[in-house]
């Protein structure tokens, strides 16, 4: 690729750096991250398990009554946001749990309505 059509990875950073000194705006963007982060997680260890029982991606859709492109996309891509049910359904199919378990030495995040706070999240 040639120089003139990299993007300006710094100007990006500096914008961002600008913007986390708002604390609402560092609040909300901690929080996506957080979000992204257990998201990820969880795919992680639900892959893991597929693995480890020796299931491929099509027979786990199958097992959890979905579509094998679906499964193989969240299995696969770099990011993702899926549906509570469909991580439901396919721990569900591979015998497993979901569980929440309360982060210690931390207070519950206070959820802002702001606009400024969801635009935040998602920029």
């Amino acid at each position: 690729m040639a120089d003139s059509t990299m993007l300006d990875v710094s100007m990006h950073e500096r914008r961002r750096a600008r913007r986390m000194e708002d604390p609402e705006y560092r609040l909300a963007y901690e929080r996506a991250a957080r979000e992204l982060a257990q998201t990820d997680a969880v795919i992680r260890d639900l892959d893991s398990l597929r693995v480890d029982l020796g299931i491929s991606k099509a027979e786990l859709a199958r097992r959890a009554s979905r579509n094998a492109s679906s499964v193989r996309r969240l299995f696969t891509a770099s990011q993702v946001r899926p549906e509570f049910p469909l991580i439901a359904a396919l721990a569900d199919a591979l015998g497993a749990d979901l569980r929440v378990v309360r982060r210690t030495g931390t207070r519950p995040a206070v959820r802002d309505g702001s606009a400024k706070a969801r635009a935040a999240a998602i920029s």
